[in-house]
């Protein structure tokens, strides 16, 4: 069973960046497809990129979804080696800010409601001021 676990948030200035970390234990890792979702005060969770196992390959581009909404800005990896996934975040805006949650599938990266993921991680909040 894989449990993770978000960092690198915190405070950006609007057009900024950040990358976020998504540490995960367990043997089982590449196994899932994995997401990054975020949620802001007031508002639903909304799926932001998901990447597959076959994202992780030589091929960039592979296996990987991304919102309309951070398309262009956003670049979801993953290193199966580590354990982790990230997501660089690029020309940050502030309505940017939300809780970034990590999350774990066993699915394909274009379902992007949140009952296609099994685990979750507990977030790591990202504010961007203008």
């Amino acid at each position: 069973q894989v449990q993770l676990v978000e960092s690198g948030g915190g405070l950006v200035q609007a057009g900024g960046s950040l990358r976020l970390s998504c540490a995960a234990s367990g043997r089982a890792f590449s196994a899932y497809t994995m997401a990054w979702f975020r949620q802001a005060p007031g508002k639903e969770r909304e799926f932001v990129a998901a990447i597959s196992r076959s994202g992780a390959g030589i091929y960039y581009g592979a296996g990987i979804y991304y919102a309309d909404s951070v398309k262009g800005r956003f670049t979801i990896s993953r290193d199966n080696a580590k354990n982790t996934v990230y997501l660089q975040m690029n020309s940050l805006k502030p309505e940017d800010t939300a809780v970034y949650y990590c999350a774990a599938g066993f699915t394909t990266v274009d379902r992007i409601t949140t009952n296609e993921y099994d685990l979750w991680g507990q977030g790591t909040q990202l504010t961007v001021s203008s």
